[in-house]
């Protein structure tokens, strides 16, 4: 930038080869909407010390649940964050024990992201980054990785949302194929009904492992799937054969759709449905 010189920058502004992001942050138009882009232009926006955090940091290690556009840094008390669109510049403690580099950028060290966002966020996507965790994990690891942030849950005086939390930390497994199939899978908890075990594999008669329901409540043998649209708009023989043969076993299937997760009172109508007629309290 700097053998531009002022009328360069100038002209690169004014003919639209740069675009100025924030006060004195400029970056090629194509770049705008990059998320780690935008992170590596907002820390040296926050200046020295700063660190990503929060959805960004998520993003960073990978956890594509998390949102992109507003860019999260925190910056030392030492530092005074200024406001700007797109720019969420935060106060806290900073541990350079708990920082690490990704792709040149420095960012908190994943456990304590996804403590945070468990314990501020506390929905659905802080769920979902907390299964695209573990699930990134090869199985021996993730229960260790779950006392990890327990441990950080632990250790905070400011209790807070450690309660929400330390329940979210308990659904995650890793095992749901989608951030939606997480978002469901807290919808159905939130309104009462018992944990379903994900992924359940469900056998024939003979032994022989037939279909994986994305959740079930296997004592009741009931299957709950999630169809999102992408997956299943060209499946619907697939499914019905599919619930047919579960069916032949005793099983009720229910299936959520995208539509369920924005207002799920006639999903949760049908799950009542069914485990009444399963004699079970709903």
């Amino acid at each position: 930038m700097a053998a531009l010189g002022e009328r360069g920058l100038r002209t690169a502004l004014r003919v639209g080869r740069l675009r100025e992001l924030w006060t004195g942050v400029l970056i090629p138009p194509d770049r705008v909407l990059d998320p780690l882009t935008r992170a590596s232009a907002a820390l040296w926006f926050a200046g020295e010390g700063a660190v990503l955090s929060g959805p960004t940091a998520a993003l960073a290690h990978g956890c594509t649940a998390a949102e992109g556009q507003r860019i999260h840094v925190t910056v030392p008390y030492t530092r005074y964050p200024r406001r700007r669109p797109g720019l969420c510049l935060r106060q806290g403690p900073i541990c350079e024990e708990d920082v690490v580099e990704l792709a040149g950028l420095r960012v908190f060290a994943l456990d304590q992201v996804i403590a945070e966002l468990l314990r501020r966020d506390g929905d659905a996507t802080a769920l979902a980054c907390l299964d695209q965790a573990l699930g990134a994990l090869a199985s021996p690891y993730r229960e260790r990785f779950r006392a990890t942030v327990r441990a950080r849950l632990a250790r905070r005086t400011d209790r807070r949302g450690v309660a929400r939390a330390e329940l979210l930390l308990d659904l995650g497994t890793g095992l749901p194929e989608s951030p939606r199939e997480s978002a469901l899978l807290l919808t159905v908890v939130d309104a009462g009904f018992p944990v379903p075990v994900p992924q359940h594999e469900v056998f024939d008669l003979d032994g022989n492992a037939g279909y994986r329901p994305d959740f079930a409540w296997p004592e009741l043998r009931i299957a709950l799937e999630y169809d999102g649209y992408a997956a299943h708009e060209d499946r619907a023989e697939a499914d019905a054969a599919r619930d047919a043969w579960l069916a032949g076993r005793g099983w009720m299937t229910i299936r959520a759709r995208a539509e369920d997760l924005r207002d799920p009172r006639r999903l949760l109508d049908e799950i009542a449905r069914a485990f009444r007629a399963r004699g079970a309290a709903a």
